[in-house]
């Protein structure tokens, strides 16, 4: 032994194999030897165990391509450019989803409503719509989600967090649909029109409250005397 310290184990494996006179995976990938155009990316060390270690955090992988696909989350590489707009990213597989905005192409089609997505996870998500699975649970009230997000938006029912900002008057809102509303306020936007008389509104719910005007709909009636 010579001593040498090694913050991995996988290493530490390499070197001793140094020692040994016998090379590991690592340093044969990509180099001929005896009966063999190249060395599968996958052989083992003398130790039995896999032989690809990223450097950074230990991690072990079985596979060359994904060991370096891997070392990207620590080096910040992004070989990889979108031909369209130049974004670049560090996997060929977020490249080829995010082509996807470009061409319009969505592959992933739900086979209840015909309703077509560009991600696999979006059609995933939009199938609990027919299923009715919530999987997200509120650990406070118990309240279920389909949506991840959706739960996170509830939370600051209970915490009273308010992350969205008015940069004029500095009003603060839970949700940013909120605040889109509020906007409008110092705005002046209207974009919501009554269809039979023409009166503008800047708050969706203002026009369907509006609209009973002309539709003489009550919905709302008094539990004593049934007067609406």
């Amino acid at each position: 032994d010579c001593g040498k310290p090694f913050l991995h184990k996988c290493s530490l494996q390499r070197h001793l194999a140094s020692h040994s006179g016998i090379k590991s995976s690592r340093t044969l990938v990509n180099k001929k030897c005896v009966g063999e155009k190249n060395v599968d990316s996958h052989r083992k060390d003398p130790s039995g165990q896999k032989s690809l270690c990223c450097d950074y955090c230990g991690k072990i992988f079985n596979m060359k391509s994904n060991l370096d696909s891997h070392v990207r989350i620590h080096t910040g590489e992004r070989p990889y450019a979108c031909d369209i707009c130049g974004q670049r990213f560090s996997q060929k597989p977020h490249l080829n989803t995010h082509t996807r905005i470009h061409t319009g192409e969505k592959p992933f089609v739900c086979d209840v409503c015909g309703q077509s997505f560009t991600r696999k996870t979006n059609l995933n998500i939009h199938m609990r719509i027919h299923t009715g699975q919530k999987p997200f649970t509120c650990d406070v009230c118990g309240q279920t989600f389909s949506q991840n997000t959706s739960l996170n938006i509830h939370t600051r029912i209970h915490t009273g967090l308010k992350p969205f900002s008015c940069e004029i008057c500095g009003q603060r809102f839970s949700h940013k649909a909120s605040l889109n509303t509020h906007m409008r306020i110092h705005t002046g936007q209207k974009p919501f029109a009554c269809d039979i008389c023409g009166r503008r509104f800047s708050d969706k719910r203002n026009l369907h409250t509006h609209t009973r005007i002309h539709t003489g709909q009550k919905p709302f009636a008094c539990n004593i005397c049934g007067q609406r």
